[in-house]
């Protein structure tokens, strides 16, 4: 490890993140025809400094800085006497300086006026912040499902990408404020890999074709084994019908959302208690609420395997109630008695505060008992 290494983590500074792929090879084409302009000016430069060094004598400094003024044409006029030989020269170069100006401000225009090159800058630019973002999720395909999620969101302070091929998704993101976007195709391998994807919590994939969801599912399940990834993403996707719920889980998808399905439970729970009040629904959806619901998975190694519910003492010092446990299995037990034993590769559904939740998580994942449980 150098000094400077040893520097920055003393100081606890971190290199900026760079992006999975570098388009700077793509922003160098757009720029190659400014080279040609670039090496006249620089030889004509050359040109006149020599020039006046050798006709009147000028020092190095006074040489440039009348060959510059000359070149622009700004009219400061002579910082020195000159000769006849040497006006001479003067009007040489004002001519050809005038000529290679004109030459360098017509291929410019010519550069900007095709539009990529400031395409490139922008997605450059993009890339970048993208490239600073940590769990986050992805989100595959732009459509009206993709910006109701994205308003959560951002309400939420859930950080997320959008991934999409439409041509117009750079006014689609203005106009629906995101923050972060990318105009790639969500099945290439650019889009995995300027998204961040490998930093990212998980994925979701919104089109309302079942094939493209097929796809995004197989795509990020191969990308996760090739960079050998501990923690699995999490993927959510749509289905259009009942059916094909079952089809995707067994593909790869964590969750899989159906409208029909939770529009038939929602109107199905309205029409046995039709006075129902959704509390639950208020502190879900809702931002800055008092109340959270999580599901906690408990590890091999945590510390609270085989101990009782009482014995963790999460009410007392947390203020977190356990009020529901999913066993390996799959057998869920409501409302869990404090005697009731915590197997490994047990899930508690736990509610509280997000904070608190939180350092419930950070509790159950240690491997020794917290001080401050004891």
């Amino acid at each position: 490890m150098g000094i400077i290494s040893k520097i920055k983590r003393l100081l606890n500074w971190k290199d900026s993140s760079k992006p999975h792929v570098n388009i700077d090879y793509e922003l160098y084409y757009q720029l190659k025809p400014l080279r040609l302009p670039l090496i006249l000016t620089v030889l004509l430069m050359m040109a006149g400094t020599l020039g006046y060094m050798a006709i009147d004598n000028f020092k190095l400094m006074d040489a440039i800085y009348q060959t510059g003024i000359t070149f622009t044409t700004v009219g400061y006029g002579e910082i020195a006497p000159i000769s006849k030989l040497g006006r001479i020269f003067t009007i040489t170069l004002i001519i050809v300086g005038f000529g290679v100006f004109s030459f360098s401000v017509g291929i410019l225009i010519e550069v900007i006026n095709k539009g990529d090159l400031l395409k490139l800058l922008k997605e450059r630019s993009m890339l970048y912040k993208v490239a600073r973002l940590t769990n986050h999720f992805v989100v595959f395909y732009h459509n009206n499902y993709t910006i109701e999620l994205t308003k959560q969101f951002r309400e939420n302070h859930i950080p997320f990408v959008v991934v999409d091929s439409d041509d117009n998704l750079e006014l689609e993101a203005k106009k629906h404020k995101y923050p972060y976007y990318l105009n790639e195709n969500p099945q290439s391998d650019n889009a995995i890999l300027k998204s961040h994807l490998s930093s990212a919590k998980g994925a979701i994939s919104l089109s309302t074709n079942i094939a493209e969801n097929i796809a995004m599912i197989s795509t990020i399940r191969l990308y996760e084994r090739e960079i050998k990834r501990k923690k699995p993403f999490q993927i959510v996707t749509y289905a259009k019908s009942i059916d094909d719920i079952e089809k995707l889980k067994k593909l790869g998808a964590d969750s899989v959302v159906s409208p029909a399905k939770l529009l038939a439970q929602r109107i199905s729970a309205l029409s046995v208690r039709p006075d129902m009040q959704n509390i639950l629904e208020e502190f879900l959806y809702k931002k800055d609420t008092p109340l959270d619901i999580e599901e906690i998975k408990v590890p091999e190694h945590s510390w609270l395997r085989l101990k009782k519910i009482k014995e963790a003492r999460f009410r007392n010092t947390l203020n977190v109630s356990i009020v529901g446990i999913r066993d390996k299995y799959g057998k869920f037990t409501p409302i869990p008695d404090g005697d009731t034993i915590i197997l490994s590769g047990s899930t508690l559904l736990v509610i509280g505060s997000s904070k608190n939740i939180a350092l419930a998580k950070q509790y159950i994942n240690k491997a020794q008992r917290p001080t401050e449980l004891k």
